[in-house]
């Protein structure tokens, strides 16, 4: 079967996917290595019998509604390349807004405190795209000197999780070769940069700030926000998703609440958080357009000030900031 053979069958059996087009061309490149120029160039050459194989059972997953991030096992976020599993939710565009602030209030609070390193927690951590993407983005603007970039703390309740953010944390920070679901590592940068940003990162198993007994200056955070109902009609599609990223709607004890607003969790974190970050301090929150402003009545409840919130790449409510005064 040729290229364009493949693509025409893929096109009709992709026929419930809206990225019809998208999912074929990212799977191609994938499985053979190929850019998109040299798809359309090589559109009449055969497909060799065990590429084709995959391919084949990579479109069978894909039509079960398995997102193509897990079949490839990469997902770009913020222009780096993130290693994604089922254990961690898919990296969305739309939290890129809540990377791009962090820069912004980082580098001023950077400036703002010459004398020491500030601490930076990612709470909720999943994949880390948050958090790495944050730090290697400092370092990479070169406003901060490396001496001076912030200190971060990852953090989830999920094992699996962390060693995701782990192996994408040696990925992107240290320049090691870690070999996942056919990606070929990219090439490493002068060792000693990579592995002094590394070195600014640790990784802490924890249910919220239950193993975290001391104050951040800065926390970033993407918890679960999404109401139970909505969160069983997303999971419907088979998207292979983690409930446990997804739903909001669960207690400190894992139990189901009786809210169903996607709050919950956000319940509890908002106290936490005025007890954990220091005076003077800031977090940036993402949450749902339709429970925002619940969101920002409890961070006032929790001594929080001078809010503000950030509209997505479609205009919606998504991005919470506060400060501890």
């Amino acid at each position: 079967m040729t290229i364009q053979e493949f693509k025409f069958q893929a096109k009709n059996l992709l026929t419930n996917s809206p990225s019809a087009a998208l999912d074929i061309e990212i799977l191609l490149s994938h499985f053979l290595g190929l850019s998109k120029t040299q798809i359309l160039m090589k559109a009449k050459e055969e497909i060799p019998a065990e590429k084709l194989s995959l391919l084949e059972d990579a479109l069978t997953r894909r039509k079960s509604g398995l997102p193509v991030a897990y079949i490839t096992g990469h997902k770009e976020f913020y222009g780096y390349d993130f290693f994604v599993s089922p254990a961690v939710l898919i990296p969305k565009p739309d939290t890129e807004i809540l990377v791009e602030k962090a820069i912004i209030f980082l580098e001023e609070k950077i400036q703002a405190n010459p004398d020491r390193i500030l601490t930076v927690c990612d709470m909720c951590t999943g994949s880390g795209c948050i958090g790495i993407s944050v730090l290697k983005a400092l370092s990479e603007e070169k406003k901060i000197p490396s001496e001076r970039l912030p200190k971060f703390t990852l953090v989830d309740i999920s094992a699996p999780a962390l060693e995701v953010a782990r192996k994408n944390a040696d990925r992107l920070l240290s320049g090691e070769k870690v070999p996942y679901s056919g990606m070929e590592a990219q090439p490493a940068a002068p060792a000693a940069t990579k592995s002094r940003l590394r070195e600014r990162v640790r990784f802490v198993q924890s249910n919220l700030f239950e193993m975290l007994p001391y104050q951040f200056d800065v926390v970033l955070t993407n918890p679960p926000y999404v109401p139970s109902s909505l969160t069983e009609e997303l999971l419907r599609d088979g998207r292979s998703e983690p409930r446990l990223a997804l739903d909001g709607d669960v207690t400190l004890a894992g139990d189901r609440s009786d809210s169903d607003d996607g709050l919950e969790i956000i319940r509890n974190l908002m106290p936490q958080l005025g007890e954990h970050i220091a005076p003077g301090g800031f977090f940036l929150m993402e949450t749902g357009e339709y429970n925002m402003r619940g969101a920002e009545n409890l961070s006032y409840r929790a001594g929080f000030r001078n809010s503000q919130v950030f509209e997505d790449l479609e205009g919606q409510e998504r991005v919470l900031y506060a400060e501890k005064h």
